[in-house]
């Protein structure tokens, strides 16, 4: 059957973005997005909204992002910028900009929605930056090249990697003060971060080719598992089973089952995959693909690409509602 297309040119502020996919048979795009996911556009400044298929301009080097709880907000960091950016979900909007520290990456928004931690690499801190009034509560020195950051589900602890070689920082969100740094052997710089549903164990992803499982009662790595080429993110989707990650100097990303820990799948999705997300219901990965530009969607299922849409400059990193 030949393939169906969509392509739709948005203007902003003289400059074009582009988004377009094939359909293959037997797949609705509705059907692919339970809520509205954003990705951003690192070199071209915007965000993207699916399925609604539309772009919002942001500005110069839209990163890492995250949703609230309510989805009603999205902040958005620029390292270029040394800021954190709030859109309006609903129209697009920035709503406002907050300060932070210098290279800020990776951002994570607290389970009650309050506050955001920013990873901010080029000066070792994390900021906290209260919501409501949008200011920066207190900015906590941590070790060399914070990168990313993921909470507890029950928001008490806020874990950071430290991509400078010192491992895993953990964060008491309550005193903002680091408990401790765990060392994490095996791995070349800890990059991004999730962990498993009963928040008993972190799959980490380092910078080079490995994710390291780390036991977060003993602080111990159980096994580092070889996966793609090159640094990127990680998610282990919502009910558990699966762990998905990508790899930017390589064109798989790599499924892992999370109880036995072995490699489920290697799948290709085109050169550059970094942010992955499955969707809340568990049904759906979303990739986007650096290098090709594109947004991949792939069946938990059977593991099969079943759509890929065109993304223009860069597609970095992915926010999809309950799914944190």
């Amino acid at each position: 059957m030949k393939n169906n297309s969509f392509i739709k040119h948005v203007k902003k502020t003289g400059l074009f973005a582009l988004l377009s996919f094939s359909v293959l048979p037997n797949v609705n795009a509705e059907e692919l997005f339970v809520e509205d996911i954003f990705a951003t556009l690192k070199d071209s400044g915007q965000v993207a909204k699916f399925s609604g298929q539309t772009i919002w301009q942001g500005q110069p080097v839209m990163l890492y992002n995250s949703i609230t709880p309510d989805a009603k907000r999205l902040v958005v960091s620029s390292p270029k910028m040394a800021k954190i950016y709030v859109f309006d979900t609903s129209t697009g909007n920035i709503l406002a900009q907050v300060k932070v520290g210098k290279e800020s990456k990776g951002l994570k928004i607290s389970p009650n929605g309050k506050e955001v931690y920013v990873a901010n690499e080029g000066e070792a801190t994390v900021s906290v930056v209260n919501l409501d009034n949008y200011e920066v509560v207190t900015t906590i020195p941590v070790e060399d090249m914070p990168h990313n950051i993921r909470f507890s589900d029950d928001g008490k602890l806020a874990y950071v990697t430290l991509q400078g070689g010192a491992g895993l920082g953990i964060i008491d969100t309550h005193t903002r003060k680091v408990l401790k740094v765990i060392p994490t052997p095996g791995l070349i710089g800890a990059h991004n971060i999730d962990l498993s549903k009963d928040g008993k164990t972190a799959f980490i992803r380092d910078t080079s080719n490995s994710v390291g499982v780390m036991d977060l009662a003993s602080g111990k790595i159980k096994k580092i598992i070889s996966v793609g080429q090159g640094h990127a993110g990680i998610d282990v989707i919502p009910n558990g089973e699966l762990v998905i990650t990508g790899a930017i100097a390589d064109d798989i990303i790599t499924v892992i089952n999370s109880k036995t820990l072995e490699v489920v799948k290697q799948i290709k999705v085109g050169f550059g995959p970094h942010g992955v997300r499955a969707s809340k219901d568990n049904r759906w990965i979303y990739v986007v693909v650096t290098t090709d530009d594109k947004l991949v969607v792939i069946d938990t299922k059977t593991l099969e690409v079943v759509k890929s849409f065109d993304l223009a400059s860069f597609p970095f990193w992915l926010a999809v509602n309950g799914n944190p």
